[in-house]
């Protein structure tokens, strides 16, 4: 289940890509199909051993374009080990609402991009974090979780001051609001509630087969109910950060 439309961001063979809190992998795997030379990034050194894996997996049967890199490395975000400049495409997906010192984040995704790169940045959306929130302290008051609510023009701003131009916004996941609106009315843990059995059933049956009927009503009412809101950004090439 991607967030990001790599298709928007331009992901190109050949081009250096990091995913920052890769988590298990899923963009960094899509950005290795695309021929990036991607580096999966994470504080998790068991989730980077499994992501590590994955990509030998990938070489193995053929997933990845000849002469594309993987590699998975762990490590914090608020000081990443790489040079000014090192990457063409920054992705952070779903990770800066965990971290209190979040403008520190993103002025380190801004340092390790080359002037004229592109990023991708999505939070949770304002609206469904907000229901989820309101319906259950569990769902947010946990070691790691989320310690902020983002509003688009807020998260905006803090971007552009650190020295990105939003190029772009999107939103994704609505039908993945519903169900977490339900998690949290019935208890975060209470996966045996037979209603979120059902519609978790629905939404595996929408990521496996993707059929029109989800797929449509997903795509209408993402402006509306979209889980995660997303920032297509650019460094300019003068490289100032303000």
């Amino acid at each position: 289940m991607l967030t990001v439309d790599f298709d928007r961001l331009g992901v190109r063979p050949g081009c250096r890509a990091i995913d920052i809190g890769a988590g298990a992998g899923r963009h960094s795997f899509e950005l290795y199909r695309r021929g990036a030379d991607v580096v999966a990034f994470d504080r998790s050194a068991d989730d980077m051993k499994a992501v590590a894996d994955m990509f030998v997996a990938m070489e193995l049967e053929g997933e990845a374009p000849e002469g594309a890199l993987a590699r998975a490395e762990v490590g914090d975000a608020l000081a990443l080990p790489y040079d000014d400049a090192t990457f063409d495409v920054v992705l952070i997906s779903e990770v800066l609402e965990h971290v209190p010192e979040d403008e520190r984040a993103i002025a380190e995704l801004v340092r390790v991009l080359r002037p004229g790169g592109v990023a991708a940045v999505t939070v949770p959306r304002w609206l469904p974090e907000k229901v989820c929130w309101a319906l259950s302290d569990a769902y947010h008051e946990v070691e790691g979780g989320h310690v902020r609510i983002y509003k688009a023009d807020e998260l905006a701003a803090k971007l552009t001051r650190a020295g990105l131009v939003v190029r772009g916004t999107d939103h994704a996941h609505a039908l993945h609001s519903p169900y977490w609106w339900l998690k949290c009315a019935v208890g975060v843990d209470n996966d045996d509630n037979p209603l979120v059995k059902a519609y978790h059933r629905m939404l595996v049956w929408d990521l496996m087969d993707a059929p029109w009927l989800t797929r449509t009503a997903e795509s209408l009412l993402d402006p509306v109910l979209g889980k995660s809101v997303v920032f297509y950004l650019e460094k300019p090439e003068s490289g100032a950060v303000r």
